[in-house]
């Protein structure tokens, strides 16, 4: 008996390997912000779970990577919904258009200033 796999059985292993990884971390993150009532979105703290279960080692980013790349491929369908429930507030988005873009622009402000002042005190070296 031949224990090795044909080619296509390998690839599709690698797939479901690859999305059961992501889904696991979309799970623990729901899990824990319902767990802990917190506002943070549940596939916001699943993403940080594998990306610092990438970072420690844990999981190869070559084991997630056959899903990922299908998710980044599609992703513009993904946004069909939201932009479909930005149409539906219209009136709302602008009423608040001036609070939006101000929060938009303040907040990129501050992190650019922000990154200036870590990336000088990393590279520039002290005298």
């Amino acid at each position: 008996m031949n224990n090795s796999f044909p080619k296509n059985d390998k690839k599709t292993i690698k797939y479901i390997t690859s999305l059961g990884l992501i889904i696991l971390a979309l799970t623990l993150g729901t899990a824990i912000q319902h767990g802990l009532g917190i506002s943070i979105p549940g596939s916001i703290i699943g993403m940080l779970i594998l990306f610092f279960a990438m970072v420690s080692g844990l999981v190869s980013p070559e084991w997630v990577k056959p899903s990922a790349n299908i998710f980044i491929r599609y992703m513009i369908l993904l946004f069909i919904p939201i932009s479909a429930g930005l149409i539906d507030h219209y009136q709302l988005l602008m009423d608040n258009a001036f609070p939006i873009i101000a929060s938009a622009v303040g907040g990129t402000a501050i992190m650019l200033v922000f990154l200036a002042m870590m990336l000088e005190k990393i590279l520039v070296p002290k005298k």
